[in-house]
């Protein structure tokens, strides 16, 4: 495998080029393959069997191109198939929950941690399994927040509306309130994103956690904390690149090329290259 070979990155959809974002300000001179398979979003809605042979036909799809490792941006595939994914393939495969979860327990302390993420991604737990890895007596409170996946997807990251969502959900971290206007207390010592569309709201998250609770309360962006987790899988493989130019970027998706290019400027903070569309539909 050649250190100059690209990086390949999926999700279910456009969520994942949050994490590719990431990787491409941690690791500028990688080159990076992302697949996103919105023909099929969302995952989180499907059986267990389904996720995992979702996951496989992308992750297959990936490797046909040469790729030198994957990165699962996605956090239900997370949660359910990473380790059959490493089992098929004879490549390394990062996730997103575990280096997230790594970074809730060290920045909460003895403090339960929040984790705000899709219904899928709550319900099965993998943030509560994730953190007890690293720590017996963290607890985690999970919030399902599914508004802001549609919010992110439409470009309403600012004003009243999305402020009104994201107070909404992050009042299940707090205690009731005693006097009106005064600070809650609360019920968490740090707020994990979930969900990969969630480092959108970042800035907002942290705004309104400050104005609920009076007092500043951490913020654990799962991309970041997986980018850094990717660059140390490379440099103890001897994978990392040596070029000091910047990596190329190409895009793939299942479905609605045009669609998918219009919006991913905003989740990547740059200009598209242009999007391909492949046929993932024998697997």
């Amino acid at each position: 495998m050649e250190r100059a070979a690209p990086l390949g990155v999926f999700d279910s959809g456009l969520g994942g080029l949050t994490v590719v974002r990431a990787l491409r300000e941690r690791l500028p001179s990688e080159s990076i393959v992302y697949l996103g398979d919105n023909a099929r979003v969302p995952y989180g809605t499907r059986s267990r069997e389904t996720v995992i042979r979702y996951a496989l036909g992308c992750a297959r799809e990936l490797e046909q191109r040469g790729v030198k490792g994957i990165v699962v941006a996605c956090n239900t595939v997370s949660s359910v198939a990473l380790e059959v994914l490493r089992a098929e393939l004879d490549l390394p495969i990062t996730g997103v929950i575990l280096p997230g979860a790594r970074a809730a327990t060290n920045a909460a302390g003895e403090a339960p941690i929040g984790v705000l993420g899709t219904l899928g991604t709550i319900s099965s737990g993998a943030y509560t399994r994730a953190v007890a890895s690293f720590s017996s007596r963290s607890e985690v409170l999970g919030q399902p927040a599914p508004l802001l996946v549609a919010l992110a997807e439409e470009g309403w990251t600012e004003g009243e509306v999305p402020r009104l969502v994201v107070r909404r959900y992050l009042s299940a971290f707090f205690g009731p309130e005693e006097i009106p206007g005064l600070p809650r207390a609360s019920k968490v010592g740090c707020v994990v994103l979930g969900c990969t569309h969630f480092p959108l709201f970042r800035e907002l998250i942290e705004s309104e956690l400050y104005e609920i609770g009076g007092r500043g309360i951490p913020v654990v962006d799962s991309a970041a904390e997986t980018a850094l987790d990717v660059e140390a899988v490379l440099e103890a493989r001897g994978l990392a690149t040596t070029g000091r130019e910047r990596g190329e970027l190409t895009l793939l998706v299942t479905d609605m090329p045009k669609s998918f290019e219009s919006v991913a400027t905003r989740f990547l903070g740059e200009q598209v290259p242009g999007v391909e569309q492949v046929d993932l539909r024998s697997a």
